[in-house]
């Protein structure tokens, strides 16, 4: 394979004592505030995603709107997916501090209006403000996870962030249905305002981020191909060096030269036309993807002229984004090797994410007979075993690099898949529940790996653009998903039942005891074949790392000069 005979870059094991030194975190105390607001961030934006699935009946109930209900959800995670690729690059351009700042005022704004709603409409809409703040809640808490450890120590700060998602993601609804039962709905929302306000104290109070970056270093000993990717970064990187120049001489009292004040004009230009380019085509897409088969025929008008639509806007897209400046979406993303292998990577991860995560639940109430209590318990087993598993990545990568181990992570990941349509019928609830002990460890071995390696190929002034391209990925992945194993679902139903019925009507009857012993063989097997394709997808992101991943990342070494530092208050320089 190509990828194989990739000639071996730095990696984490090669750094030199000297580099070692260098790569050591500063001010512990302060970097201590940050990373619990970073958590408290992160906690939010995973609660905001699952909170108001329990307390629907509630909100109906109150404001109406039944039929368009579902945009609550679906508004929310477009407006994180869309918005994502731009706060990536708003945070190379402007810095992490303003955009996690302005995102996070514009979520809890959101959340204020959403508790103020007083009609359904007007909840959507207010669900959508609060999505366009989580996109910079998501991509920047993870772009400043990277920024503030050096590489040795990445895998602590991913591994509880990863924690705190997948418990935040786990208890959501549960935290909802007590709110809406024992308080009010409208407490779903308010009770982000003290979280969030804590959060950005500590965040404005402890952040400082140096006055201008330098450019990444390149690597050492590089292949072609990692020569091919340094001269990429040398040339896209070359406007933040003349302006690490201009900062200095600025500071120096000594005035620019023209070239200088040139580059940080550039520097500092935005691609606004881009960004509503991408903006559009994102949510038309994806607006596309999720009403699909759910409010109107995959191949009705409104279907095909939404995905005609969407095509056009991506190809308006293409256009913008080469003639600008500063694209939101630069080249270099999907043409270095690491960064396109991850992003398609992870892009499978967020498809086959979408079997356990919607399609458990209902596997384990309709055929295994489970209350709501003990199916979620089903699910939410992974969540003990993938922060676990991506915390000791750590001693995997070191060793073998960390393409191999995802490439060991994604294999038994596959394998995991592939066996669950091979349970016994009814079964036992203990049988998936070990499933999925085993998947989040598999998983575990392989997204962090991946997020850590991508995110040390690049230098601070592309990192925001790196995660977030990242990111958006596993987001589209997890949209297709949902159409794509919602659309098998139902056909193997129809299959199965002779067209009466689908997976949402199926579940109904059986929540509500009327459906035969025929009805719940066609779940179990419709959930079966769900199973095979995201199988499917854990090999598609096998084989996409074995082609395509270069063996050993290119890392770059750590320079703590370039970094943000997180201090007291106090100790903060001006």
């Amino acid at each position: 394979m190509q990828g194989a005979r990739e000639t071996r870059g730095p990696q984490v094991g090669d750094v030199q004592p000297a580099t070692r030194e260098a790569a050591r975190p500063t001010a512990p105390r302060g970097r201590r505030a940050v990373v619990a607001a970073l958590m408290l961030s992160m906690a939010l934006a995973a609660l905001d995603s699952t909170v108001v699935s329990t307390a629907v009946p509630q909100i109906v109930g109150d404001l109406g709107g039944f039929s368009v209900f579902s945009w609550l959800f679906s508004g929310y995670l477009l407006a994180v997916t869309v918005t994502l690729p731009v706060y990536g690059k708003l945070s190379d351009t402007f810095g992490r501090k303003p955009v996690l700042v302005a995102g996070a005022a514009l979520f809890l704004l959101g959340s204020l209006l959403c508790a103020l709603a007083w009609n359904m409409g007007a909840l959507i809409a207010f669900r959508i403000v609060q999505g366009l703040g989580g996109g910079a809640l998501q991509g920047t808490v993870q772009t400043l996870a990277a920024d503030l450890y050096p590489l040795k120590e990445r895998p602590k700060i991913q591994a509880k962030l990863s924690t705190v998602w997948a418990v935040s993601a786990v208890a959501g609804p549960g935290l909802g249905g007590v709110l809406a039962a024992y308080a009010d709905w409208r407490w779903i929302f308010l009770i982000n305002l003290p979280i969030g306000a804590v959060a950005l104290w500590l965040i404005v109070r402890h952040l400082h981020e140096p006055q201008h970056q330098s450019s990444p270093s390149a690597p050492s000993s590089p292949s072609a191909q990692s020569a091919r990717e340094a001269r990429t970064r040398a040339r896209d990187g070359s406007r933040v060096r003349a302006t690490g120049g201009a900062s200095r001489a600025r500071a120096r009292g000594g005035s620019l030269p023209r070239a200088a004040r040139d580059a940080s004009r550039a520097r500092a230009r935005v691609d606004w036309a881009g960004a509503l380019a991408v903006f559009a085509c994102g949510g038309v897409l994806l607006t596309a993807l999720v009403q699909g088969g759910v409010a109107w025929p995959w191949l009705s008008g409104p279907s095909l002229a939404l995905f005609g639509a969407g095509l056009a806007l991506a190809g308006l897209v293409v256009v913008i984004e080469r003639r600008a400046a500063e694209p939101i979406i630069p080249g270099w993303v999907w043409r270095r090797r690491t960064i396109a292998a991850v992003n398609l990577a992870l892009g499978a991860l967020g498809l086959l994410m979408v079997a356990p995560t919607v399609f458990l639940p209902t596997y384990a109430q309709s055929v295994l007979g489970l209350g709501p209590v003990t199916a979620g318990f089903v699910l939410s087993v992974w969540t003990l075993s993938w922060p676990l598993s991506a915390a000791l990545s750590q001693h995997v990568y070191r060793r073998i690099g960390f393409r191999d181990t995802a490439l060991l992570g994604i294999g038994a990941a596959t394998l995991i898949l592939l066996a669950f349509p091979f349970l016994p019928y009814p079964g036992e609830a203990w049988q998936p529940a070990l499933l999925m002990l085993l998947l989040g460890a598999a998983l575990g071995l392989f997204q962090l790996p991946l997020l850590v390696g991508v995110q040390s190929t690049v230098g601070w002034s592309e990192r925001g653009t790196t995660t977030a391209s990242v990111l958006f990925c596993r987001q589209t992945g997890q949209t297709i998903g949902a159409s794509v194993f919602g659309a098998v679902a139902n056909g193997v139903l129809a299959a199965r039942l002779g067209g009466a019925g689908d997976l949402d009507s199926v579940t109904r009857a059986l929540a509500a005891g009327t459906a035969p012993e025929a009805v719940r063989d066609a779940v179990a097997s419709a959930v079966h074949a769900v199973y095979l394709g995201a199988a499917c997808a854990a090999a598609l992101a096998f084989l996409v790392l074995l082609c395509v991943a270069p063996r050993r990342f290119p890392v770059l070494t750590d320079r703590p000069a370039d970094e943000p530092t997180a201090r007291p208050a106090d100790e903060a320089t001006a």
